[in-house]
Protein backbone atom coordinates (compact mmCIF):
# COMPACT_ATOMS: atom_id res chain seq x y z
CA UNK A 1 0.00 0.00 0.00
CA UNK A 2 1.48 2.89 -1.16
CA UNK A 3 0.02 6.09 0.65
CA UNK A 4 -0.37 9.86 -0.41
CA UNK A 5 -0.70 12.52 1.84
CA UNK A 6 -2.62 15.56 0.28
CA UNK A 7 -2.40 18.91 2.24
CA UNK A 8 -4.05 22.10 1.14
CA UNK A 9 -2.94 24.91 1.98
CA UNK A 10 -3.73 28.78 1.68
CA UNK A 11 -1.24 31.50 2.89
CA UNK A 12 0.24 29.28 6.20
CA UNK A 13 4.01 28.89 4.95
CA UNK A 14 4.67 28.85 8.67
CA UNK A 15 2.24 25.84 9.54
CA UNK A 16 3.10 23.47 6.30
CA UNK A 17 6.90 24.03 7.40
CA UNK A 18 5.63 23.21 11.42
CA UNK A 19 4.08 20.24 9.39
CA UNK A 20 6.89 18.94 7.18
CA UNK A 21 9.01 19.18 9.87
CA UNK A 22 6.91 16.62 11.46
CA UNK A 23 6.53 14.52 8.59
CA UNK A 24 10.58 14.38 7.54
CA UNK A 25 10.82 12.64 11.63
CA UNK A 26 8.50 10.10 10.62
CA UNK A 27 9.29 6.54 11.94
CA UNK A 28 7.62 4.95 8.58
CA UNK A 29 9.94 2.66 6.73
CA UNK A 30 7.81 2.38 3.73
CA UNK A 31 7.68 5.30 1.01
CA UNK A 32 5.19 7.30 0.70
CA UNK A 33 4.55 10.94 -0.67
CA UNK A 34 3.47 14.12 0.11
CA UNK A 35 1.19 16.11 -2.27
CA UNK A 36 1.09 19.89 -1.17
CA UNK A 37 -2.13 22.00 -2.95
CA UNK A 38 -1.55 26.22 -2.95
CA UNK A 39 -4.97 26.78 -3.40
CA UNK A 40 -4.79 30.32 -4.63
CA UNK A 41 -2.55 32.13 -2.04
CA UNK A 42 -0.88 35.19 -2.02
CA UNK A 43 1.78 34.11 0.67
CA UNK A 44 3.05 30.67 -1.16
CA UNK A 45 5.07 28.27 0.82
CA UNK A 46 7.71 27.60 -2.45
CA UNK A 47 10.63 28.19 0.05
CA UNK A 48 9.43 25.69 2.58
CA UNK A 49 8.66 23.27 -0.09
CA UNK A 50 12.29 23.55 -1.46
CA UNK A 51 13.87 23.37 2.15
CA UNK A 52 11.97 20.00 2.54
CA UNK A 53 12.56 18.68 -1.24
CA UNK A 54 15.89 16.73 -0.73
CA UNK A 55 14.28 14.66 3.06
CA UNK A 56 10.85 14.59 1.70
CA UNK A 57 8.96 13.31 -1.48
CA UNK A 58 6.88 16.20 -2.40
CA UNK A 59 4.57 17.57 -5.28
CA UNK A 60 3.84 20.79 -4.97
CA UNK A 61 0.58 22.53 -7.02
CA UNK A 62 -0.45 25.63 -7.92
CA UNK A 63 -4.27 26.52 -8.63
CA UNK A 64 -6.83 29.00 -8.35
CA UNK A 65 -8.80 29.29 -5.47
CA UNK A 66 -11.63 27.20 -4.71
CA UNK A 67 -11.82 26.05 -1.14
CA UNK A 68 -9.76 22.68 0.58
CA UNK A 69 -12.52 20.44 -0.62
CA UNK A 70 -11.73 20.98 -4.33
CA UNK A 71 -7.92 21.10 -3.68
CA UNK A 72 -8.04 17.88 -2.08
CA UNK A 73 -9.78 16.69 -4.84
CA UNK A 74 -7.32 18.37 -7.40
CA UNK A 75 -4.61 16.75 -5.47
CA UNK A 76 -6.24 13.24 -4.96
CA UNK A 77 -6.53 13.40 -8.90
CA UNK A 78 -2.56 13.80 -9.17
CA UNK A 79 -1.71 11.53 -6.68
CA UNK A 80 0.45 8.53 -7.27
CA UNK A 81 -0.57 6.38 -4.11
CA UNK A 82 -3.37 4.19 -3.90
CA UNK A 83 -4.52 5.78 -0.53
CA UNK A 84 -4.43 8.82 0.26
CA UNK A 85 -4.09 10.48 3.89
CA UNK A 86 -5.65 13.85 4.44
CA UNK A 87 -4.26 17.05 6.36
CA UNK A 88 -5.27 20.38 7.28
CA UNK A 89 -1.95 22.46 7.22
CA UNK A 90 -2.21 23.52 10.91
CA UNK A 91 -1.22 19.92 11.90
CA UNK A 92 1.91 18.33 13.70
CA UNK A 93 1.86 14.70 13.15
CA UNK A 94 3.30 12.22 15.31
CA UNK A 95 6.08 10.14 14.08
CA UNK A 96 4.12 6.70 14.81
CA UNK A 97 1.33 8.29 12.93
CA UNK A 98 1.53 6.46 9.42
CA UNK A 99 3.08 2.93 11.52
CA UNK A 100 0.04 3.03 13.14
CA UNK A 101 -2.39 3.39 10.50
CA UNK A 102 -0.34 0.95 8.28
CA UNK A 103 -0.82 -1.60 10.72
CA UNK A 104 -4.79 -0.59 11.66
CA UNK A 105 -5.25 -0.72 8.19
CA UNK A 106 -3.41 -4.81 7.46
CA UNK A 107 -5.32 -6.04 10.57
CA UNK A 108 -9.15 -4.23 9.58
CA UNK A 109 -8.84 -2.38 5.97
CA UNK A 110 -11.69 0.04 5.24
CA UNK A 111 -12.08 2.71 2.28
CA UNK A 112 -12.07 5.74 4.80
CA UNK A 113 -10.97 6.46 8.51
CA UNK A 114 -10.80 9.27 10.60
CA UNK A 115 -8.54 9.67 13.72
CA UNK A 116 -8.95 12.27 16.38
CA UNK A 117 -6.70 15.45 17.41
CA UNK A 118 -4.92 16.42 20.78
CA UNK A 119 -2.86 19.38 22.34
CA UNK A 120 0.99 19.76 22.67
CA UNK A 121 2.27 21.36 25.89
CA UNK A 122 3.60 24.07 23.75
CA UNK A 123 0.05 25.40 22.22
CA UNK A 124 -0.62 28.34 23.77
CA UNK A 125 -3.74 28.20 26.60
CA UNK A 126 -6.42 29.73 24.20
CA UNK A 127 -5.43 27.00 21.28
CA UNK A 128 -5.53 24.29 24.19
CA UNK A 129 -8.78 25.55 25.53
CA UNK A 130 -10.48 25.57 21.79
CA UNK A 131 -9.04 22.15 21.57
CA UNK A 132 -10.65 21.26 24.94
CA UNK A 133 -13.94 22.43 23.45
CA UNK A 134 -13.79 20.60 20.12
CA UNK A 135 -12.71 17.26 21.55
CA UNK A 136 -14.27 16.81 25.41
CA UNK A 137 -17.43 14.48 25.49
CA UNK A 138 -18.57 17.36 27.52
CA UNK A 139 -19.49 19.33 24.62
CA UNK A 140 -20.57 19.35 20.99
CA UNK A 141 -17.10 18.46 19.95
CA UNK A 142 -17.26 15.10 21.22
CA UNK A 143 -17.52 13.58 18.38
CA UNK A 144 -14.07 14.89 17.28
CA UNK A 145 -12.67 13.51 21.01
CA UNK A 146 -13.54 9.79 19.52
CA UNK A 147 -17.21 9.88 20.76
CA UNK A 148 -19.08 7.86 17.89
CA UNK A 149 -18.82 4.06 17.80
CA UNK A 150 -15.58 2.94 16.22
CA UNK A 151 -17.69 1.62 13.03
CA UNK A 152 -19.26 4.12 12.28
CA UNK A 153 -17.34 7.33 12.56
CA UNK A 154 -17.55 10.66 10.43
CA UNK A 155 -14.02 11.08 9.95
CA UNK A 156 -13.16 15.11 10.04
CA UNK A 157 -10.75 16.14 7.23
CA UNK A 158 -8.10 17.26 8.98
CA UNK A 159 -7.03 13.51 9.78
CA UNK A 160 -8.90 11.69 7.43
CA UNK A 161 -7.92 8.66 5.09
CA UNK A 162 -9.39 7.45 2.31
CA UNK A 163 -8.80 5.15 -0.62
CA UNK A 164 -8.52 5.50 -4.32
CA UNK A 165 -11.50 3.37 -4.68
CA UNK A 166 -13.39 5.33 -2.54
CA UNK A 167 -12.18 9.04 -4.32
CA UNK A 168 -13.41 7.39 -7.51
CA UNK A 169 -16.25 6.31 -6.79
CA UNK A 170 -17.62 9.38 -4.85
CA UNK A 171 -16.22 11.90 -6.79
CA UNK A 172 -14.56 13.47 -3.45
CA UNK A 173 -15.43 16.10 -2.01
CA UNK A 174 -18.12 18.69 -2.26
CA UNK A 175 -18.17 22.32 -2.53
CA UNK A 176 -19.60 23.33 0.99
CA UNK A 177 -17.39 24.48 3.46
CA UNK A 178 -17.45 23.73 5.94
CA UNK A 179 -19.49 20.86 6.28
CA UNK A 180 -17.64 18.78 3.13
CA UNK A 181 -16.41 16.05 5.29
CA UNK A 182 -19.40 14.60 6.64
CA UNK A 183 -21.34 15.14 3.21
CA UNK A 184 -18.50 12.78 2.03
CA UNK A 185 -18.71 10.37 4.57
CA UNK A 186 -22.66 10.06 4.16
CA UNK A 187 -22.36 9.71 0.15
CA UNK A 188 -19.92 6.67 1.01
CA UNK A 189 -21.51 5.12 3.38
CA UNK A 190 -24.77 5.18 0.52
CA UNK A 191 -22.02 3.63 -1.43
CA UNK A 192 -21.62 0.74 0.87
CA UNK A 193 -18.33 1.98 1.56
CA UNK A 194 -17.50 1.38 5.57
CA UNK A 195 -15.32 4.37 7.62
CA UNK A 196 -14.02 3.85 11.41
CA UNK A 197 -12.06 5.60 14.24
CA UNK A 198 -8.40 5.00 14.38
CA UNK A 199 -8.49 5.98 18.01
CA UNK A 200 -4.48 5.73 18.07
CA UNK A 201 -4.05 7.87 14.71
CA UNK A 202 -3.97 11.41 16.56
CA UNK A 203 -2.68 14.46 15.13
CA UNK A 204 -1.99 17.40 17.06
CA UNK A 205 -4.28 20.30 15.66
CA UNK A 206 -2.81 23.58 16.38
CA UNK A 207 -6.07 25.91 15.31
CA UNK A 208 -4.35 29.31 14.70
CA UNK A 209 -7.68 31.64 15.54
CA UNK A 210 -8.59 33.93 17.27
CA UNK A 211 -11.73 34.07 19.59
CA UNK A 212 -13.38 35.78 16.92
CA UNK A 213 -12.40 33.54 14.17
CA UNK A 214 -13.34 30.84 16.21
CA UNK A 215 -17.28 32.26 16.76
CA UNK A 216 -17.46 32.06 12.91
CA UNK A 217 -16.18 28.99 12.78
CA UNK A 218 -18.46 27.11 14.73
CA UNK A 219 -21.63 29.48 13.47
CA UNK A 220 -20.67 27.99 9.99
CA UNK A 221 -20.78 24.54 11.43
CA UNK A 222 -24.31 24.92 12.86
CA UNK A 223 -25.70 26.39 9.11
CA UNK A 224 -23.85 23.25 7.26
CA UNK A 225 -25.86 21.04 9.70
CA UNK A 226 -29.36 21.60 8.22
CA UNK A 227 -28.42 21.59 5.08
CA UNK A 228 -26.77 18.20 5.31
CA UNK A 229 -29.61 17.00 6.69
CA UNK A 230 -31.88 18.01 4.15
CA UNK A 231 -29.25 16.28 1.50
CA UNK A 232 -29.24 12.91 3.88
CA UNK A 233 -31.92 12.92 5.40
CA UNK A 234 -31.66 8.99 6.80
CA UNK A 235 -28.74 10.20 8.64
CA UNK A 236 -30.89 13.09 10.64
CA UNK A 237 -30.32 13.11 14.61
CA UNK A 238 -32.04 14.65 17.54
CA UNK A 239 -28.83 15.21 19.36
CA UNK A 240 -28.17 18.00 16.24
CA UNK A 241 -30.85 20.36 18.01
CA UNK A 242 -28.82 19.91 21.41
CA UNK A 243 -26.78 23.17 21.11
CA UNK A 244 -29.49 25.53 19.82
CA UNK A 245 -31.71 23.68 22.90
CA UNK A 246 -28.80 24.61 24.89
CA UNK A 247 -28.62 28.43 23.82
CA UNK A 248 -31.82 29.10 23.88
CA UNK A 249 -32.90 27.47 27.38
CA UNK A 250 -30.03 29.57 28.53
CA UNK A 251 -31.74 32.67 27.54
CA UNK A 252 -35.31 31.55 28.88
CA UNK A 253 -33.21 30.69 32.31
CA UNK A 254 -32.13 34.47 32.50
CA UNK A 255 -35.52 35.47 31.93
CA UNK A 256 -37.33 33.27 34.94
CA UNK A 257 -34.91 34.89 37.06
CA UNK A 258 -37.54 38.15 36.83
CA UNK A 259 -40.10 35.51 38.02
CA UNK A 260 -37.43 34.59 41.08
CA UNK A 261 -36.83 31.09 39.51
CA UNK A 262 -32.86 30.45 39.67
CA UNK A 263 -32.40 26.67 39.73
CA UNK A 264 -32.65 26.56 36.12
CA UNK A 265 -29.65 29.09 36.06
CA UNK A 266 -27.78 27.53 38.76
CA UNK A 267 -27.74 24.50 36.20
CA UNK A 268 -26.16 26.29 33.43
CA UNK A 269 -23.26 27.48 36.30
CA UNK A 270 -22.92 23.82 37.57
CA UNK A 271 -22.47 22.65 34.18
CA UNK A 272 -19.18 25.26 33.50
CA UNK A 273 -18.23 24.95 36.63
CA UNK A 274 -18.03 20.98 35.81
CA UNK A 275 -15.73 22.22 32.03
CA UNK A 276 -13.77 24.64 34.33
CA UNK A 277 -12.99 21.89 36.81
CA UNK A 278 -12.11 19.15 33.94
CA UNK A 279 -10.43 21.15 31.53
CA UNK A 280 -8.08 22.70 34.08
CA UNK A 281 -7.17 18.72 35.79
CA UNK A 282 -6.98 17.43 32.31
CA UNK A 283 -4.67 20.48 30.78
CA UNK A 284 -2.90 20.88 34.45
CA UNK A 285 -3.83 24.98 34.26
CA UNK A 286 -6.80 26.81 35.68
CA UNK A 287 -5.90 29.57 33.14
CA UNK A 288 -6.87 27.21 30.29
CA UNK A 289 -9.97 26.21 32.41
CA UNK A 290 -11.04 29.28 32.78
CA UNK A 291 -10.77 29.99 29.01
CA UNK A 292 -11.97 26.71 28.35
CA UNK A 293 -15.55 28.41 29.87
CA UNK A 294 -15.19 30.81 27.19
CA UNK A 295 -14.53 28.72 23.84
CA UNK A 296 -17.13 26.35 25.11
CA UNK A 297 -20.12 28.92 25.91
CA UNK A 298 -18.71 30.55 22.04
CA UNK A 299 -19.08 26.99 20.59
CA UNK A 300 -22.54 26.40 22.29
CA UNK A 301 -23.76 29.71 21.08
CA UNK A 302 -22.46 29.87 17.85
CA UNK A 303 -23.16 26.72 16.65
CA UNK A 304 -26.75 26.72 18.18
CA UNK A 305 -28.15 30.16 16.81
CA UNK A 306 -25.59 29.00 13.44
CA UNK A 307 -28.64 25.77 13.51
CA UNK A 308 -31.27 27.63 14.23
CA UNK A 309 -30.79 30.13 11.35
CA UNK A 310 -30.13 27.58 8.91
CA UNK A 311 -33.12 25.20 10.38
CA UNK A 312 -35.61 27.96 9.76
CA UNK A 313 -34.71 29.11 6.07
CA UNK A 314 -33.96 25.86 4.87
CA UNK A 315 -36.64 23.69 6.61
CA UNK A 316 -39.13 26.19 7.32
CA UNK A 317 -38.96 29.03 4.87
CA UNK A 318 -37.37 26.61 2.35
CA UNK A 319 -34.68 28.46 0.65
CA UNK A 320 -31.87 26.75 -1.08
CA UNK A 321 -28.78 25.83 0.61
CA UNK A 322 -26.67 28.16 -1.96
CA UNK A 323 -29.00 31.42 -1.75
CA UNK A 324 -29.62 30.88 1.77
CA UNK A 325 -26.08 30.96 2.52
CA UNK A 326 -23.20 31.87 -0.49
CA UNK A 327 -20.40 32.05 2.22
CA UNK A 328 -20.61 28.37 2.83
CA UNK A 329 -19.87 27.57 -1.00
CA UNK A 330 -17.37 27.81 -3.28
CA UNK A 331 -17.54 28.47 -6.97
CA UNK A 332 -15.78 25.84 -8.77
Amino acid sequence: MYFSIIIPVYNRPDEIEELLESLSNSSFSDKFEIVIIEDGSTIPCESIIQKYSKTLNIAYYLKYNSGPGDSRNFGMNLAKGDYFIIFDSDCIIPKNYLSIVANELNQHYVDCFGGPDKALDSFSPIQKAINFAMTSVLTTGGIRGGSEKLNKFQPRSFNMGLSKKAFEMSKGFGNIHPGEDPDLTLRLWDLGFETKLFPNAFVYHKRRIDWDKFSLQVNKFGKARPILNKWHPNYQKTTYFLPSAFSIGFIFSVALLFFVIDWPLKLYFLYFLIVFITSSIQNKSIIVGYYSIIAVWKQFFGYGFGFLESFIKINILKMEPQKAFPELFFKL
